[in-house]
């Protein structure tokens, strides 16, 4: 998509937020439109089976919780502590797999990782597994067992989605958390695929393979009344792609808040077009924004929460990962500073900083290479309580500041 289309479609979004004021179809239209509110928290729970606490927690602290497709007896558990809650199943579409737990020897698991069995794809469909150059198997680095498949593959497409949508539909979740939309083969593996020559056209050919399979499995999803919320990676480098790719129920950004380090040191999620997109789908309030920050200290948890308030809409939603294995329901202060309703949208100021208001607040993210300060809204106090007159505003750092 170009930069021109883009620039249209997003400016199209925003007319239809603007003036319909309309969260979904099924909202009545003399409902008031949802309210933007301060992001509310989830929980990505596929580390390990929750426990009886964990699911009480959850059910009292977060919108959506993620679990694992094996899990059906804690989704049930959480819809009886929690009838509004959000529970998706974890679902990859780019792999299957044949560890202990998705196989048992010759037969596949019940309940899959994946969409496509790895035992039923050998034996039926030995084609649906992705070739290199060297007409080999691709096993993802780092994840053993994990094997990539044909995305591209119209079949392919059809199975995933039939079979998805059939488990989700007789085991009642909400929908599903679909994994590995990803932008490169890179990240898992340096083969090139059959057929292309260099990386760019293996990513390409990917990519474009993604693009269909989305189409089909969040048509046969929407259908049946449920969701479908990809994890897109990188879309800051591709123009539409978060756009297309959240169109049918949101999407989940699992590196946002990420800081450039071995670049520019300023903030991922906001160079390319990847933050006007998501504010454009949070002004719409009809779909889910699902966000991660890698959180390894104080700076990491300021700039995350504060981005996504940045983005605040009636399903904007937080979570920091203070592990990469996602075991335990996560919480950091910054989740309880009680925000409120925001009150204006984000502003860009002069210095490259952004800044919204809130009824009881007020945040700032500096995505720059360079120290900014800013001058808050009198009366409000950091996390700590200590007044906030001033707030110098170090590189690719948020401050969240709040009423006494």
């Amino acid at each position: 998509m170009s930069e021109k289309s883009l620039s249209r479609l997003l400016a199209t979004l925003t007319l239809v937020a603007v003036t319909a004021c309309a969260p979904g179809l099924a909202r009545s239209a003399s409902a008031p439109p949802p309210k933007p509110v301060a992001p509310c928290a989830w929980w990505y729970g596929i580390g390990q089976p929750p426990t009886a606490a964990d699911l009480r927690i959850a059910a009292k602290r977060y919108a959506v919780v993620v679990l694992n497709a094996t899990e059906t007896a804690a989704m049930r558990k959480l819809r009886q502590l929690n009838p509004k809650i959000k529970v998706l199943v974890y679902k990859d579409l780019s792999s299957t797999r044949n560890y202990r737990g998705a196989v048992d020897g010759g037969t596949d698991a019940t309940y899959l990782p994946s969409g496509i069995g790895y035992n039923a794809a050998q034996r039926d469909h030995p084609a649906w597994f992705a070739l290199d150059t060297a007409n080999k198997r691709i096993e993802w680095q780092g994840y053993p067992k994990h094997w990539q498949m044909t995305v591209w593959d119209p079949a392919y497409q059809q199975a995933w989605a039939s079979a998805v949508t059939t488990e989700v539909t007789r085991e009642g979740w909400d929908g599903v958390l679909a994994d590995n939309d990803f932008n490169s083969l890179s990240h898992y593996s340096a083969a090139l695929l059959a057929g292309t020559s260099t990386i760019a056209q293996t990513d390409r050919k990917l990519r474009d393979g993604l693009d269909a399979l989305l189409t089909v499995a969040g048509d046969s999803l929407q259908n049946a009344g449920k969701m479908l919320v990809p994890n897109v990676s990188e879309t800051h480098l591709t123009p539409g792609r978060w756009t297309a790719h959240s169109r049918f129920s949101g999407a989940m950004e699992e590196n946002f808040g990420f800081r450039d380090d071995g670049g520019s040191g300023e903030l991922l999620t906001f160079q390319g077009n990847e933050f006007k997109e998501l504010r454009a789908q949070a002004a719409l309030g009809e779909s889910w924004l699902l966000l991660v920050t890698r959180v390894t200290d104080d700076r990491n948890e300021r700039a995350g929460y504060a981005s996504a308030a940045l983005l605040a809409g009636p399903y904007t939603c937080w979570t920091p990962a203070t592990s990469a294995t996602y075991v335990d329901p996560e919480w950091l202060p910054v989740q309880g500073a009680g925000l409120g309703e925001a009150t204006d949208a984000a502003t860009r100021q002069s210095n490259g900083a952004w800044t919204r208001r809130f009824t009881n607040g007020w945040v700032a993210v500096n995505p720059t290479s360079a120290t900014v300060r800013l001058v808050p809204p009198d009366g409000l106090v950091d996390m700590d309580g200590t007044r906030a007159a001033e707030v110098e505003l170090p590189a690719a750092d948020g401050a969240v500041l709040r009423k006494p």
